[in-house]
């Protein structure tokens, strides 16, 4: 059996007497992306922070690349690769200057780093930007840049915080595209994200915090198939909120209220839409369910305000 990459045994964070990493423990394996989903405050980027030495914990232990963080913090580093939630770009550096300056934190030799800087940029489809300035870049544009510089050193594991956040479904696709390359190319990735569909799509399995604790892992379509009915019907429109007491809830496994949309979660929805077709002033959208509804059925629909 194939080693992890990353192992984290009952990691404890408290700020004051708030636990905000509470007892969580689970690896990465050679080749995977895991993904780490939960409400704002859950404790995604103090989980990250603690696997990078950046962030101490107050119990628990992390293994990475056969070292220990963060007695051997430089080691593990030198082996990583790493995207943070905010761009760190040197704005005074061309595109290519900041691969250059990047690598020799590595210690990486010049003529090492000038080597890698074409294949980096082309990776991110960067060619044409290689002399211009951070700021004449679009967010898509500086975010592949940011991947880019994080495997000048050729990582084996990847720990990338909201990577996509703040791009437009272009450019958030284009980062996806790129993500799978390296996971095809055999790389690991640690995955921060607030998008479902991004977690759905790139992610070997999944990680959902809340309040600092696990409370649910496994692969999406599994966890989506463990804990949700198949079908979902939404009813929007006039009187939809009046559905949620009718006779209409009887015809699903369950009813939940977010605005002026009423969610039926069923094992059959035929019943259930044959009923509201004769309901005019309603709108309805039949799907099956998806990561979403699992996210927020384990964490609930309140909005959490940034801890």
């Amino acid at each position: 059996m194939t080693e992890p990459l990353l192992v984290a045994r009952d990691l404890t964070k408290r700020y004051g007497a708030v636990p905000v990493v509470d007892a969580l423990s689970f690896h990465i394996a050679p080749g995977e992306c895991l993904g780490v989903i939960g409400p704002n405050g859950a404790g995604k980027t103090t989980t990250l922070r603690m696997c990078l030495g950046l962030t101490i914990p107050d119990a628990g232990e992390i293994q990475a690349l056969g070292l220990r963080m963060p007695r051997d913090a430089l080691a593990i580093k030198a082996q990583l690769g790493v995207v943070s939630q905010f761009d760190s770009l040197d704005p005074d550096f061309t595109c290519a200057e900041n691969l250059l300056v990047y690598g020799r934190y590595f210690g990486m030799k010049e003529a090492q780093v000038r080597a890698r800087i074409p294949e980096l940029l082309e990776f991110a489809a960067l060619t044409h930007k290689a002399d211009a300035t951070p700021g004449a870049l679009s967010g898509g544009m500086r975010r592949r840049l940011s991947l880019a510089r994080a495997l000048v050193n050729d990582p084996r594991l990847l720990l990338l915080d909201e990577p996509t956040t703040g791009l437009d479904p272009q450019a958030r696709h284009l980062m996806w595209e790129r993500l799978q390359v390296l996971l095809q190319q055999g790389k690991s990735i640690l995955l921060t994200t607030h998008f479902m569909d991004e977690a759905e799509r790139l992610c070997t399995r999944l990680l959902v915090l809340d309040h600092g604790r696990k409370i649910a892992e496994g692969k999406p379509r599994d966890l989506i198939a463990q804990h949700l009915e198949p079908d979902v019907v939404e009813a929007y429109g006039n009187g939809a909120l009046a559905l949620a007491d009718s006779p209409l809830k009887a015809m699903a496994n369950r009813t939940e209220v977010s605005g002026e949309t009423v969610f039926f979660y069923t094992e059959d929805a035929r019943p259930l839409l044959d009923a509201l077709a004769r309901e005019p002033r309603l709108r309805t959208l039949h799907r099956p369910a998806n990561l979403e509804d699992l996210f927020l059925k384990l964490t609930g629909r309140q909005i959490r305000e940034d801890a």
